[in-house]
C-alpha cells in the first residue's frame, strides 16, 4: 500500500524545517573526528579481529563531513545573497 492510497491525498507534506544546518554538520564531523582518533591506539586489535573499517569508516565520516560543512556554508551563503538581491530589487 501506498502513502497516498492510506491518506487518500488528504494530508499535506509539513514545512520542511530550517535549523542552523551548519551547527549540525560540524557538530557531526566533530563526533565521527572523535571517534577516528579514539580508535586509532586500538588498530592492532581491530585489525586482529578484522574490523579496522571501523577505524576507516569514522575517517570517512569526517571526510565527508568537512566536505559537507563546506558546502552548508556555500549554500548558506547563497540563500543569504539571494534574499540581500531581492531586497534590494525592491526598494
Amino acid at each position: 500500500m501506498r502513502w497516498a492510497e492510506l491518506t487518500n491525498g488528504k494530508r499535506e507534506a509539513p514545512e520542511p524545517l530550517e535549523g542552523n544546518v551548519v551547527a549540525t554538520v560540524l557538530t557531526g564531523t566533530l563526533v565521527w573526528a572523535v571517534l577516528f582518533v579514539a580508535q586509532l591506539p586500538f588498530y592492532g586489535w581491530y585489525a586482529d579481529r578484522g574490523h579496522e573499517w571501523w577505524i576507516w569508516t569514522c575517517l570517512a565520516g569526517t571526510g565527508l563531513g568537512l566536505f559537507g560543512l563546506w558546502y552548508a556554508r556555500r549554500r548558506e551563503a547563497a540563500i543569504r545573497a539571494r534574499k540581500e538581491r531581492a531586497g534590494d530589487d525592491r526598494d
